[in-house]
């Protein structure tokens, strides 16, 4: 059932894809967020009706507890609500400030932190990733199982690359939405297929037993979700001298006034953590998902590819920066041309052939994949409404976000239902009610 879901939601989420950059002729300075209405933006608040529509339909039929959905256009905040209930057993209503478990949304925050060292030299497309982690400098590809059931190894053809690494096709895998050989290595020593947590204290530990793990496929000649953030977080510590959560703090989280994003949620804030959910089958409906306690301190596993916690808010400042073209209130994180490198489709067509990526939105041509993010690039071909360029991606929980730059928007979503295949696409949902709504695109 996970494994069906994974391919679900990693597409759901390259669906929703791209990345792009602020139009040349808009100073920065005037693309700050701010409060603006939506027939200001070219979009109709009669239509939108129907977008509120939607979301609260999704709450009323208790599918999902609670969703917060925050949208700016021209860096305006045209859309700002709330529907449902934070807890279904105390019904408080769901604010607007609620604390969210993203899981792979934090995906993109670590694709910055590496453009951040990229833009400082410390890494190019073409390094090995042994330059950096020398444990990796011996790995094999696993080739299949010999009759006696023992795995056939092989070389790889070439060192599996940073920029392999930062696309998902270094050979390296998740786990928990396979059963191959190398799925089995990963959920014994690393994530639990059950709970999708990791097993492993650090990221130095992961690290190391990676090394024990051969690679799934040869670099390159696939595109499977896989821990490849997580070893991009060890990586930063290294090329920054500095640990993972540190770094986000110090470099993305405090400059961008990010204040409720971090690996824990503090005592002080857990009256806003929105508990989360998961389809109970026998009951056809929504139950608590028991989970390893939420941190209320940094924690010793600071993960680059899930573990993050954030707010609507919080996040839609993150997308708008990279939307301006790395810069937020004066605060520059990125030059321009770096986000327009982080956002470009780096697939070639062979591995646009739908046969990677899972349903229902397989890399095809017009949906490809840059650094840490999915990307659309022909998204009428696909029946998506959003622009040439948008880019975007999903936590397993639901959570979503995208960036259109051809349109000037970005969208934020956040509801709390580990994902399955029964799970409703609330961010295709979103996202044609929203455009739907958009009456004036020259405005």
């Amino acid at each position: 059932m996970q494994a069906r879901f994974g391919r679900r939601l990693v597409l759901g989420v390259a669906a929703l894809i791209a990345v792009g950059l602020v139009k040349a002729d808009t100073p920065a300075a005037a693309r700050d967020l701010k409060s603006g209405t939506p027939e200001a933006t070219g979009f109709s608040s009669q239509r939108l009706q129907r977008l509120d529509a939607s979301m609260q339909q999704l709450t009323d039929s208790k599918q999902l507890a609670g969703i917060v959905a925050l949208a700016a256009r021209h860096g305006k905040i045209v859309y700002a609500k709330s529907f449902g209930v934070q807890d279904l057993g105390s019904g408080q209503p769901m604010p607007k400030d609620a604390i969210f478990r993203i899981y792979s949304m934090t995906k993109p925050v670590t694709g910055v932190a590496m453009m951040i060292l990229y833009e400082e030299g410390k890494w190019q497309p073409d390094d090995p990733i042994a330059k950096f982690l020398p444990e990796f400098a011996d790995l094999k590809v696993f080739k299949g199982l010999k009759a006696d059931g023992q795995p056939e190894l092989e070389a790889p053809r070439h060192p599996p690359t940073m920029g392999e690494l930062m696309t998902h096709t270094a050979g390296f895998t998740y786990g928990v939405f396979g059963n191959t050989w190398v799925d089995q290595q990963y959920t014994k020593e690393i994530v639990s297929r059950a709970t999708f947590e990791f097993t492993v204290a650090s990221l130095t530990e992961l690290v190391e037993k990676l090394s024990r793990i051969p690679l799934a496929y040869q670099p390159g000649t696939r595109w499977e979700y896989s821990v490849s953030a997580d070893i991009q977080a060890r990586i930063v510590e290294i090329l920054s001298g500095r640990p993972f959560a540190e770094f986000l703090r110090e470099r993305i989280f405090e400059p961008l006034q990010m204040h409720d994003t971090a690996h824990y949620v503090p005592q002080s804030k857990r009256a806003r953590l929105a508990t989360l959910y998961q389809l109970d089958p026998a009951q056809h409906a929504l139950a608590v998902r028991a989970l390893a306690k939420d941190p209320d301190s940094p924690p010793t596993l600071t993960l680059g590819g899930i573990g993050l916690y954030s707010t609507a808010s919080d996040y839609l400042r993150f997308a708008q920066m990279l939307l301006n073209g790395g810069e937020l209130d004066g605060v520059r994180i990125l030059g321009p041309r770096t986000v327009e490198l982080m956002r470009a489709n780096k697939l070639s067509d062979r591995l646009l052939t739908g046969e990677f990526g899972p349903p229902p939105s397989p890399l095809v041509p017009g949906r490809g994949f840059g650094y840490d993010v999915g990307v659309v690039t022909d998204p009428l071909r696909l029946g998506d409404p959003t622009g040439v360029g948008t880019y975007s991606w999903l936590g397993i929980a639901a959570t979503w976000f995208w960036v259109d730059p051809q349109q000037d928007v970005v969208f934020v979503g956040m509801t709390q239902r580990f994902a399955d295949p029964t799970l409703p696409a609330v961010w295709n949902i979103a996202r044609t009610g929203f455009y739907q709504a958009l009456v004036d695109p020259a405005r």
